[in-house]
């Protein structure tokens, strides 16, 4: 039995941060994961990430980014990794408004630059952008998006150089009242393979395998389902669309955002449908007609000088989200020595610093006063159909 102060079961964007940063804290650290940090099947793979301050209202969340913004470009200089490109990210408002005003409010209140333009200034600065029917538009010029596999490959030599440990290995969901667990600890993991790894702490980042590791605590809390994404093709010898010229963009009202096109690997747009319940171990990362049907028709209908581009790369990913869409940590109910973090809902890769800053103090002390409360599991709704 191989035994660690701290073991980390999952190597995605969550689980790296806190376990590069308590390895950094001294701590000895075992990483644990299924397949190789950044693998296809992770959550945090794909080619990038969104990274804004403006979070709707969510006050802690705009913080967060902020905070993680800094980080971000603090250990890109440090690792001489390109890892954030700032090209911008902007809202497009053309029905409701409220949740860019709220956008708008979070920037003034954290002290991030931004610019409120209208729709001729929209046109103006983004000629190769169809503005017709956008009433106005909110722009944070030093957001932008992340490199994501490279991040998390980046996060993992860091870790790796620092002194900490990693295995593949599959952690078998525990057996709750047996051996090890009956007095309220859980002790111990055992894989797949047959090992057992003890540890005095245990954080469970396991992404959208989450739900199957606890089952009981997080079917009903975290719903795992299938997304698809489409890199098309820029036209030769245009700039128009890559991130020197063009922000990433979000048209609120329609669910389909994207960024552009960075290092040549094309356009990226994401039609944000609800998709179908999947197995991430299991699912074939195939795409539909109806999800390619809905970005071409935002193609169309907002950068019609793509509206022929072809499909150059896509991706199948999976989504785990809450019912409120908050993210999930806490210690499990059931086992003093064992931390839970992920149900990430689309937004949790740009705040890896702060949650591994988080999770690495939490664990080091095991004391939980400092999660903010809606994270909290009994803060989470248990949906009847989720």
């Amino acid at each position: 039995m191989t035994e660690s102060r701290f073991i980390v079961i999952g190597a995605g964007i969550m689980g790296l941060w806190s376990a590069l940063l308590l390895r950094e804290m001294g701590h000895d650290v075992l990483l644990l994961d299924a397949w190789e940090p950044g693998h296809s099947r992770s959550t945090s793979a794909d080619e990038n990430r969104v990274i804004r301050c403006g979070y709707g209202g969510s006050r802690f969340y705009a913080d967060w980014a902020k905070r993680s913004q800094t980080i971000w470009l603090r250990r890109q200089a440090e690792w001489g990794v390109p890892l954030l490109h700032r090209c911008g990210v902007l809202w497009m408002v053309a029905g409701e408004e409220a949740y860019a005003r709220r956008c708008l409010s979070d920037l003034q209140a954290i002290s991030v630059p931004h610019a409120r333009l209208g729709r001729r200034e929209l046109a103006a600065r983004f000629p190769q952008v169809d503005m017709r029917g956008i009433r106005w538009g909110l722009l944070e010029p030093e957001a932008g998006a992340l490199s994501a596999r490279r991040a998390c490959l980046a996060l993992f030599s860091a870790f790796v150089q620092a002194g900490g440990r990693f295995r593949i290995a599959q952690v078998e969901p525990p057996k709750v009242g047996t051996g090890s667990t009956r007095d309220g600890r859980l002790r111990k993991v055992r894989t797949a393979a047959g090992e057992t790894f003890q540890a005095e702490r245990f954080l469970f980042a396991c992404g959208p395998w989450l739900p199957g590791i606890f089952p009981e605590l997080l079917a009903r809390r975290i719903r795992v389902t299938h997304k698809e994404v489409y890199y098309f093709g820029t036209p030769p010898g245009d700039d128009r669309f890559t991130g020197s010229r063009m922000p990433v963009w979000m048209e609120l009202g329609e669910s389909c955002y994207g960024v552009p096109s960075l290092e040549g690997r094309g356009f990226k747009v994401h039609p944000d449908l609800p998709g179908r319940r999947v197995n991430p171990t299991l699912l074939e990362r195939r795409t539909s007609p109806r999800f390619l049907r809905m970005a071409r028709e935002c193609l169309a209908r907002r950068f019609p000088d793509l509206e022929e581009a072809p499909v150059i790369e896509t991706r199948v990913c999976q989504y785990e989200c809450t019912e409120d869409d908050q993210m999930i940590f806490d210690a499990h109910p059931g086992y003093s020595d064992v931390w839970l973090v992920g149900g990430g809902s689309g937004h949790c890769f740009k705040h890896g610093p702060v949650i591994g800053e988080m999770a690495a103090a939490v664990l080091a002390d095991g004391q939980s006063g400092r999660i903010p409360a809606p994270l909290r599991l009994d803060h989470i709704p248990r949906g009847r159909n989720f």
